[in-house]
């Protein structure tokens, strides 16, 4: 995969580079895991298939339809709820007492085509010793839709998604913990992969390892602050730009400090 990144919405571009934790440090690795769990949006796809820039849009669309605003409005309004409560839903439900099942129905209603088939991340998928999740704040049809068109979903034991969560998304820890739950897993056993670097901190207290997935989809402050980062928090315990290249390779690495990009 390219170095070389286009910012959806920005038409600018920049070079990621995977960076380390801070010397001293504490590191996890991938020794024990035998619960490995997957963001879906912009970490099981790539971001620069702009998938997700559909389900953005028809957010917007649905709450200046449902609120009877125009659509610079609701954009306005779909992203201050996101940065407050976390996700656009959890601020409509909050706010506006929105029933959540017209508003998934409604933005997950897209073009799947620009998912690309993906014979190579199956592959590394399907080595992964022990149990394997989708965590996503998202609709579970939408998970399954988009797993399938990837060619990945008959790996996957289950699919937790925002109902399973009764609609407390990440990152709140809550959600993490009806995760963790419900389907019976060991936190200090599991691997978390994200995209949002604010949804592995909850993970890392809980005894998680995580890895951030370099996304190019930038729709967040923090995914702004990330550009002046010299080195990862400490939350964060792994980077890679290549989700495939870093199951295959990167997760192999040992405590001497080898990583995958």
């Amino acid at each position: 995969m390219s170095a070389e990144r286009k910012i959806s919405g920005s038409q600018h571009r920049e070079r990621p580079v995977v960076l380390k934790p801070r010397p001293g440090a504490e590191r996890r690795w991938f020794e024990r895991t035998n619960a490995w769990i997957f963001d879906l949006d912009n970490t099981l796809y790539p971001a620069e298939c702009n998938l997700f820039a559909q389900v953005d849009h028809r957010m917007g669309e649905f709450i200046a339809h449902y609120l009877g605003v125009p659509y610079v409005h609701a954009r306005h309004l779909q992203k201050s709820y996101y940065r407050q409560f976390g996700t656009t839903l959890a601020g409509l439900m909050a706010v506006h007492k929105l029933d959540p099942a017209e508003f998934l129905a409604y933005v997950h209603d897209i073009d799947l085509s620009v998912v690309p088939d993906a014979p190579e991340l199956r592959a590394e998928i399907a080595k992964l010793p022990g149990r394997r999740l989708i965590f996503t704040n998202g609709s579970h049809r939408h998970a399954e839709r988009v797993a399938e068109k990837l060619g990945v979903l008959d790996l996957f034991e289950d699919i937790c998604d925002i109902a399973a969560c009764e609609f407390v998304p990440k990152p709140e820890a809550e959600a993490f913990q009806r995760m963790i739950k419900r389907h019976d897993v060991k936190a200090q056993e599991a691997a978390m992969f994200e995209d949002m670097p604010m949804n592995l901190s909850a993970p890392h207290e809980l005894g998680m390892t995580t890895v951030l997935v370099h996304s190019s989809y930038v729709d967040h402050p923090v995914q702004e602050k990330m550009k002046a980062w010299a080195e990862l928090p400490d939350h964060i315990h792994h980077m890679t730009l290549d989700l495939t290249g870093f199951l295959s390779t990167g997760r192999h690495a040992d405590d001497r400090g080898h990583q995958s990009g």
